[in-house]
């Protein structure tokens, strides 16, 4: 079916390599690295996404010198022992006819990690701070530039050694590179700063010294941000001039562009840009690239779905398509786009949680959807059931949905049971969010897959202990989910008190002026706020936290808490709630106990979590065959861990 997608499914010659199509797995961190070296976690990891049909993997950033030093467990390009590690993962991804590039990384005054405990000296052109680790940088020496130059040569050479068919540069994402390009971080007066030429001497030279240790016959490449977004970031036209200068070198055999910067808040967010970024939003750059360059072009940046990479080649403003997280979500993104199979494909919808969200909190990323994804060697290959039985699965959220699908795939009679008219729990509620229409993605997929492995899905039905008697199944899945909690707070008799269902549903009217609590401190309190700013209410978000959003990935959190400042939303940090009048809400501040008022109050929405509905399982204590309870009736959480406990008990019963 390669004539849905002529360009996407096209065979691409770059330098000496020829790849089979145009989807590629941009370098990002697993947090499958043990010592500094990758396990075999990471080695299924990359197989996985050969196997389903990439064109080319990028693996992530390996530290070419000690001086780097970033948080949780990086790839330590700086010595040999790398060299099997990447051996074995190119043998594995190499056995699917995909190419395998290395990419090299120093973080120069983004240096966020430690060693042992202590903060690391951050090394940069100039001693020029950030403010999103806020390092103040040790200037760098020119014998201490040239010696990283060689580090980035000899890294390089032990990836070729290896066996990797290409080598990338780090130049994107404020990178070292990047901070020597920047005339308003480079204030140098050697060889490496002054002029653009100065400036770019830097990047040259390494350039040239990797390209001398590796060779004519390994491709070289660059990763380079566009648009760095950040108010002391690179710029467009300065990066169109760098490409173009690199271009007439005739060194590099491709370019990879992407926006951002890991040096500022709002830079940041584009590092792994979340849901609320448009889709494909970096390929005009890419065009304006391509315009000026002999070199094959690749872009990444949100492109979630084939038919928006066909688009972005075929109106030819790149080469090669980053799909990283579209192949997190479904490996077999690529083969399935191939065959035809469009409506099969498990399509990312940009929330961040378990892949950069496990990443950034020092976990092997995963995907909430697919959690199979970094325990490929667990739950990688379903394993038929040895004798079929009845399984009934009580809850049609996304616990129930995985759950019933799973344990159908493996070979079970599975009927699912749902109380309302709809499949998604509340899934269905976390869709009507501002910004989070994509969420809902997780009910069209989910659905796909109990369609795929043959789910019987019955709606409308209570299941109580009578009907689980009168089907006698062998085993039954409680995933019956859970409602939202409602506290005392005194005086919510007397006043207007709406819940975040209530407001989401539009089952109650909100008065002009409102006061969020938000216990939960994730999107539900923030997109509350944005919901209501945007329908004209004077908003304040009380926070029982230290900043709203702060469990939810920071990405997600700084996009939007920059939304919400636009819109002129105020937000009391350390609060909860306690009391409430006709036109007050009482807080009391969390660190000091002082009360904190709010006046001038028409309606107070609560976002105070939920309570596990536990009928159900409690009406099967003495129930004879297997029992299993998951999702948020078990605890209320999040997606996420519905999703894998539905993968674990479909893969045990």
């Amino acid at each position: 079916m390669t004539d849905s997608f002529p360009h996407l499914f096209s065979p691409l010659t770059i330098g000496p390599l020829t790849v089979k199509n145009r989807v590629f797995s941009t370098g990002h961190m697993t947090m499958m690295i043990d010592g500094g070296v990758p396990n075999d976690d990471f080695v299924a990891y990359h197989e996985a996404r050969a196997a389903g049909g990439a064109g080319l993997i990028i693996t992530e950033a390996a530290r070419i010198h000690s001086s780097t030093v970033s948080s949780g467990q990086a790839i330590n390009g700086a010595n040999d022992n790398c060299i099997t590690a990447y051996a074995k993962t190119a043998d594995a991804v190499h056995a699917h006819g995909c190419a395998i590039f290395g990419q090299l990384s120093h973080g120069g005054r983004s240096a966020y990690g430690t060693n042992d405990g202590t903060r690391a000296v951050a090394y940069a052109p100039s001693s020029t701070p950030d403010e999103r680790f806020h390092n103040q940088p040790r200037a760098m020496t020119t014998a201490m530039a040239r010696e990283l130059i060689e580090g980035y040569g000899n890294t390089a050479k032990r990836m070729a050694v290896a066996g990797l068919d290409g080598v990338e540069i780090l130049a994107s994402h404020g990178s070292l590179p990047a901070q020597f390009l920047n005339p308003r971080l480079n204030f140098r007066d050697d060889e490496f700063g002054g002029s653009f030429d100065g400036r770019l001497r830097f990047l040259r030279d390494l350039i040239d010294n990797a390209r001398a240790k590796i060779g004519e016959g390994t491709v070289l490449g660059m990763r380079i941000s566009g648009d760095e977004m950040s108010h002391d970031g690179l710029t467009p036209d300065l990066v169109v001039e760098v490409i173009a200068a690199l271009d007439d070198d005739g060194v590099l055999d491709y370019v990879n562009v992407i926006a951002g910067t890991m040096s500022d808040l709002a830079g940041s967010v584009h590092v792994v840009p979340p849901m609320a970024i448009e889709t494909g939003y970096v390929a005009p750059f890419a065009a304006t690239v391509k315009a000026c360059v002999s070199m094959p072009v690749f872009v990444a940046g949100r492109i979630n779905q084939p038919q928006i990479a066909e688009q972005i080649l075929s109106s030819d403003q790149a080469d090669m398509c980053g799909m990283t997280r579209a192949m997190i979500a479904d490996p077999k993104m690529a083969s399935k786009a191939q065959a035809g199979r469009l409506d099969d494909i498990r399509a990312c919808i940009g929330c961040n949680q378990a892949c950069i969200g496990h990443m950034q909190t020092g976990y092997p990323i995963s995907c909430i959807q697919h959690p199979e994804t970094g325990r490929e060697r667990t739950f990688g290959v379903r394993q038929p059931a040895p004798v079929a039985r009845k399984v009934m699965v009580v809850g049609a959220g996304p616990a129930g949905m995985k759950a019933a699908a799973v344990a159908a795939e493996r070979g079970h009679d599975v009927t699912l049971y749902e109380t309302t008219a709809r499949l998604g729990g509340q899934t269905l509620l976390a869709q009507q969010l501002p910004g989070r229409a994509e969420f809902g993605g997780i009910i069209t997929n989910l659905t796909r897959e109990l369609e795929l492995a043959g789910v019987r899905v019955v709606t409308n039905t209570a299941v109580d202990r009578a009907l689980i008697d009168k089907e006698a199944p062998q085993a039954v899945i409680v995933a019956t989910g859970a409602r939202p909690r409602h506290p005392y707070i005194e005086g919510a008799d007397e006043a207007h008190v709406v819940d975040a269902w209530q407001v989401l549903t539009d089952a109650a009217n909100v008065g002009a002026s409102v006061v969020i609590a938000d216990w939960r401190c994730d999107w539900v309190g923030l997109g509350l706020a944005e919901k209501l700013a945007r329908n004209g209410c004077q908003v304040r978000l009380a926070v029982n936290g230290t900043t709203p959003g702060e469990s939810i990935q920071q990405y997600v959190r700084t996009n939007w808490v920059g939304t919400l400042h636009k819109l002129g939303v105020e937000i009391i940090p350390y609060s909860r709630v306690y009391g409430v009048d006709t036109d007050t809400v009482y807080l009391q501040h969390t660190a000091s106990g002082e009360a904190v008022l709010c006046e001038g109050v028409d309606t107070l929405v609560t976002a105070l979590g939920h309570e596990p509905d536990t009928t159900l399982e409690k009406a099967l204590q003495d129930f004879d065959s297997e029992v299993h309870v998951i999702g948020d009736c078990l605890a209320p959480r999040t997606v996420e861990e519905a999703v894998l406990e539905g993968l674990r008990a479909g893969t045990s019963v």
